[in-house]
């Protein structure tokens, strides 16, 4: 009899340890399923960055804004008399140069 409660027992016990064995792979192929589908995220991102990058270095051509400059506000790069420098001196007074 005591031979049968100890099976039993060591049977139980053995049965727990399955049932966490199972557990625990199911949720390590769920977290790794997730973890896949968050790495295929990073690089659907990734790409996106490098398109939103390439679509700002167009729209900011020195050129595109000059003539957008020109066409749309109409302004006009200023003649060689109306620039004017200023120059900071380290003594803190400024002076304008024609």
């Amino acid at each position: 009899m005591a031979v049968t409660r100890a099976n039993l027992l060591l049977l139980l016990a053995v049965v727990a340890c399955a049932l966490g064995v199972v557990t625990s792979q199911h949720k390590a192929r769920k977290l790794f399923v997730e973890l896949q589908k968050e790495k295929d995220q990073a690089q659907q991102m990734e790409v996106e960055w490098g398109q939103l990058q390439l679509e700002q270095s167009t729209w900011a051509m020195p050129a595109r804004v000059e003539r957008i400059a020109g066409r749309q506000l109409h302004m006009q790069m200023p003649k060689s008399g109306q620039i004017r420098y200023v120059r900071i001196e380290p003594t803190g007074g400024v002076s304008v140069q024609p």
